[in-house]
């Protein structure tokens, strides 16, 4: 179908399995969702755009923080109720809370994450905990690292500046440390149930050694997930911008164009189960047995293990759920708004990557001895860190003579 020419647009509406073409006269062009036209370009659900400015062989697939941001669009009275000035407002406050949600993630996780490392790295044994936690620690600062780079990003209207090779490392480095820290997470689940149900087991069995091949083998996992993102994500000139986007269609032919569609729903659906689905759900059988455990050898006279069990599980659900559920609806997005995905997907993105700064809270900062270590946090933060001569509760009630699992072996029970 070709483009309208200049003066007029089309009015595309999807009707029982036929489109059906409205001519008017009109300087803009509404694209419902994933229309093709000539010249092998597609656009997301109900954006507006000036047809001259639109670039030749152009897939306009927005993800993450950038995915929608088109300035120049309408909402036309049937979707809602608001005015182009109205929505822009919304999207320009969307995208500072976004930014500032960045910046604050970019600041905790480098300075958490980076006490974490040194003082894991220097100061304390290299336990199987230790372990677990500085490669969560690890995967966690690599990706604030470059966080920067979205900042900078959403912060010029999503601008991109700094090539096509650093848009494809910095989303692959974004979902390398999604799915390392979720592997991460869930491994530590496994291990402190381990420990909880099968004691004498654990005690015979967990290493160091194990430890690190498990570690390896998470990075190897994730390196492959995240793979598509070395594939698919491009550049583009884009008005007066240039954008970072998922080219999911790799050429312009018109017999390809429906492999976008499998490749973007394959992608996602990927991410939502291995990113999210499998993860929560074993942490979530974990932390079950965990509580049944304890409170069955009536080891859990204290509230303090229980609170830390919810803040690793509601934490875990409360800044993925939103992602990967929108991310879900949108490969759906002809069913929804498309205030809610425009102004939805950074936030949640946002919310999402905030993750990354919280762990050294939730892993760290909320052990059983937690006074005393805030209170060396100021003055002693290293010394803190490696004391390891506290015999864990469920150690104790396990074998007859003093366990060599420590207090924070048993951080996460």
């Amino acid at each position: 179908m070709p483009v309208p020419a200049e003066g007029t647009s089309a009015v595309l509406i999807r009707n029982a399995g036929f489109i059906q073409t409205q001519l008017a006269n009109s300087e803009q062009l509404l694209i419902q969702p994933r229309i093709n036209f000539s010249e092998g370009w597609t656009q997301e659900t109900g954006i507006f755009l000036t047809v001259m400015d639109l670039p030749d062989n152009f897939t306009d697939y927005y993800d993450e923080a950038s995915r929608y941001y088109n300035d120049d669009y309408y909402v036309t009275t049937d979707e809602s109720h608001w005015t182009k000035e109205s929505a822009q407002d919304f999207t320009f406050i969307t995208r500072i809370l976004a930014l500032l949600i960045f910046t604050v993630t970019c600041i905790l996780g480098l300075l958490g994450n980076g006490l974490v490392i040194s003082v894991i790295t220097l100061k304390m044994k290299k336990s199987v905990n230790a372990i677990w936690f500085l490669n969560l620690a690890v995967a966690d600062f690599l990706f604030n690292v470059f966080l920067p780079l979205n900042i900078a990003y959403t912060a010029m209207g999503y601008h991109w500046v700094f090539g096509k090779g650093m848009c494809k490392v910095n989303t692959f480095l974004l979902v390398l440390n999604m799915y390392t820290s979720v592997f991460l997470l869930t491994m530590i689940s496994i291990d402190r149930c381990i420990s909880v149900a099968f004691p004498v087991w654990s005690q015979n069995h967990r290493n160091p050694k194990i430890a690190w091949l498990l570690c390896a083998l998470i990075w190897v996992l994730g390196f492959l997930l995240s793979s598509p993102a070395l594939v698919f994500r491009d550049t583009a000139a884009h008005q007066d911008r240039v954008i970072c986007f998922n080219n999911y269609s790799l050429s312009s032919l018109s017999a390809h164009h429906h492999l976008d569609e499998k490749r973007h729903k394959t992608v996602t659906i990927l991410r939502f189960l291995a990113g999210f689905i499998v993860p929560m759900t074993v942490i979530t059988v974990c932390y079950v047995i965990i509580i049944v455990r304890l409170k069955r050898n009536r080891l859990a006279k204290s509230k303090k293990p229980l609170r830390i069990i919810i803040a690793i599980i509601m934490t875990f659900f409360f800044c993925w759920c939103p992602y990967h559920v929108l991310n879900l609806m949108e490969t759906q997005h002809h069913f929804l708004s498309k205030a809610v995905l425009e102004n939805g997907i950074p936030i949640v993105t946002a919310i999402a990557v905030s993750n990354s700064c919280m762990n050294p809270v939730l892993y760290v900062f909320m052990g059983q001895d937690f006074k005393k270590f805030k209170v060396t946090v100021l003055s002693r933060l290293a010394n803190a860190l490696s004391e390891d001569t506290v015999h864990s509760t469920i150690a104790r009630r396990s074998f007859t003579k003093p366990s060599s699992m420590t207090e924070k072996e048993t951080i996460l029970v």
